[in-house]
């Protein structure tokens, strides 16, 4: 399938359009996915929109990709995938497997790594390519039409449970229940932990719960958040919002640590001995390793952990795109392949 049909846009914000290009021959490792599901993540949004700098044109979104597998280079061939096989494509195409962290297991943190959307065409696509490490097999249990964003979101919250031996008593607070933050609460319902959801919209509280919330409160009370003085050992942030960090930084028990996940683009004020005082901490994370993602799928499998998503056909993207531009998204969108109706 050397010719692709895809979906692109030719300039920031533009209106994605059909598009052809030629992939050129396969590689040996590589592996050729034909696309059946495709979820939009807002990192789609910002990369369309050039909002981080690093956007070529034309651009092709497209990070969440289920799909079948159509073709395998030679050494793909070798490499336990099979022919018509259901994977998943995230937000990695490739990684170089000599440098130190690809060897130390971190393929995520490759020095060479090559994102699946930056000078690469995406998944809003008739296929696409990735080297065979990235194609992750999609198990049973995991239902395919709601699996894409799993890829990238969902991989996003569940990594930081594996990397920060997050116990299934602790107790973790998670802000922003979006289309990030529903997963991590899903997930941690899964995983056992007491779980507080902070939401900025009253309108979600009961939704916070049927995710999997054990208790809801509000995100921009910092009175509210004073009852909450050192209650948690992990509080991830998955909004892309300015917070009131020194109460956040504030509920956090002695040695709990502050994780954040969404793309806030404005700097964080942080006074050092609210930190050093209680031996508390802040990190961030982008997506996960090869293994965790196995991992991920395999969790979800047995806890029959879903995202929450509404469907469009791909013929659809620019709705669906102003869809989640206008913040109507309900958790998260999911592409239909209709290339062939």
């Amino acid at each position: 399938m050397s010719k692709v049909k895809a979906w692109a846009a030719s300039a920031p914000k533009g209106k994605l359009e059909p598009f052809e290009y030629d992939a050129g021959p396969l590689g040996p490792e590589e592996v050729e996915v034909e696309i059946e599901y495709c979820g939009v993540c807002h990192s789609d949004l910002s990369m369309l929109d050039n909002e981080w700098g690093i956007t070529t044109y034309p651009f092709v979104p497209g990070h969440e990709a289920i799909g079948k597998v159509v073709a395998m280079g030679d050494i793909a061939r070798e490499k336990g995938l099979k022919m018509g096989q259901r994977v998943g494509v995230g937000w990695t195409v490739s990684s170089c497997l000599h440098c130190e962290y690809c060897l130390q297991g971190d393929q995520q943190m490759c020095t060479s790594v090559q994102p699946t959307i930056v000078g690469h065409h995406g998944a809003f696509a008739q296929s696409v390519r990735t080297h065979w490490v990235w194609a992750v097999p999609i198990p049973e249990g995991v239902e395919p039409d709601s699996a894409g964003p799993l890829l990238c979101g969902g991989i996003t919250v569940f990594a930081p449970l594996l990397d920060n031996a997050i116990s299934p008593t602790d107790k973790v607070g998670v802000f922003g229940i979006g289309g990030l933050g529903h997963m991590a609460l899903k997930f941690l319902k899964a995983w056992g932990c007491e779980t507080t959801a902070f939401t900025s919209s009253p309108s979600k509280h009961e939704e916070a719960r049927s995710f999997g919330a054990s208790h809801v409160a509000s995100s921009v009370d910092s009175e509210e958040m004073k009852k909450h003085a050192a209650k948690f050992d992990f509080i991830v942030i998955s909004a892309n919002a300015s917070l009131d960090w020194d109460a956040i930084i504030a509920m956090l028990k002695p040695g709990g640590k502050l994780h954040i996940v969404g793309a806030v683009l404005e700097p964080i004020p942080v006074h050092v001995m609210s930190l050093m005082l209680s031996k508390r901490s802040i990190s961030s994370s982008p997506t996960g390793n090869r293994s965790q993602m196995d991992k991920m799928m395999q969790f979800a499998a047995h806890h029959q952990v879903a995202p929450q998503v509404e469907h469009f056909p791909m013929s659809k993207v620019n709705e669906a795109m102003e869809h989640l531009r206008a913040g109507k998204a309900s958790y998260r969108i999911v592409l239909e392949a209709d290339y062939q109706k």
